[in-house]
């Protein structure tokens, strides 16, 4: 498995992750063998959330990595808080420090290696999450900070109150879902995809060296479902199978590989509880896209350039 080094921190992390949102239902044994499977594939990275299974992911990952064939010190274990389902998003110092104990708590671990705000919250105060992050880098329970679904100016009026460099920045991102570069070769265009939605956090990301972790690499639109296998993507499918076929992996493990082939080396959460689709997907990492097989399936997913 090849690695990336994680932000600033001077983390080999590799360069797919396992996230575990979907492990709620499973049991103890079958996450077991979902985590000793990702383990296996040379994976060291875990990302969890404290609304995940409203808690229940958390706490059957951290019954399985007792069970596992790892320890604690060879993982990469990150959480995120700050959502209040259905009703807030709440970046108070209280909530973070609870929000923290809660996972520290499910997951049976004394530390998190990193903690991201989840969504922006419209009543952040800066100076507040920085009193909560300076407490808990203080008291050891986590290591290293960053966000998710942030756009640039979130980012540096945030960064503009730590004393911690935030490393992490985790977005959805994928062959059906690349708002976050259309704009970037469209400029200087009138059409709609030209439009810069968020304030270019891939090009921000890369100069502050920034990981950018992608969330929901197979899905199309915002939760409406995956793209691979999708009657309503033919044309995507069969360019990507033929790809596979050349490769000899899987259309899943393009999926992979195009996101991977990007230059902002960007870390790839995959979120499969099933061991084989794990082991199909991550095989990914180890695929090379030449600069035109990804700009045919840039094209085959229904973009054009100018």
């Amino acid at each position: 498995m090849k690695t990336l080094n994680l932000g600033h921190s001077g983390v080999q992390a590799s360069t797919v992750a396992l996230g575990i949102m979907r492990m709620a239902p499973l049991t103890v044994a079958q996450a077991t063998q979902v985590l000793d499977t990702a383990v296996d594939l040379g994976i060291n990275y875990i990302d969890s959330a404290d609304i995940y299974g409203a808690g229940q992911s958390s706490s059957t990952f951290g019954q399985a990595l007792k069970q596992a064939s790892v320890s604690r010190d060879q993982l990469f274990i990150q959480s995120k808080g700050g959502i209040v389902s259905g009703k807030r998003y709440d970046f108070s110092k209280q909530h973070i420090l609870a929000a923290v104990d809660g996972e520290l708590q499910r997951l049976g671990v004394d530390y998190l290696d990193a903690f991201l705000l989840h969504r922006p919250d419209a009543l952040m105060e800066p100076e507040e999450v920085a009193a909560a992050f300076d407490d808990l880098q203080t008291s050891g329970k986590v290591r290293h900070f960053g966000v998710s679904n942030f756009n640039p100016g979130q980012v540096d009026l945030l960064q503009s109150a730590l004393s911690q460099r935030l490393i992490i920045n985790q977005l959805q991102f994928g062959i059906m879902h690349t708002n976050a570069i259309d704009f970037g070769l469209h400029t200087n265009m009138q059409d709609a995809r030209s439009i810069d939605h968020d304030g270019g956090t891939i090009e921000y990301a890369r100069l502050h060296k920034m990981t950018i972790q992608a969330w929901s690499p197979y899905q199309y639109g915002n939760f409406e479902g995956i793209f691979l296998d999708n009657p309503k993507f033919p044309k995507l499918n069969a360019a990507m199978q033929a790809l596979a076929d050349n490769k000899h992996v899987t259309k899943s493990a393009i999926a992979t590989a195009w996101i991977l082939r990007h230059p902002a080396k960007i870390q790839v959460i995959l979120g499969t509880m099933n061991p084989t689709h794990l082991a199909e997907n991550a095989a990914g990492a180890d695929v090379a896209l030449t600069r035109q097989e990804w700009y045919d399936i840039y094209f085959a997913a229904g973009n054009d350039l100018p």
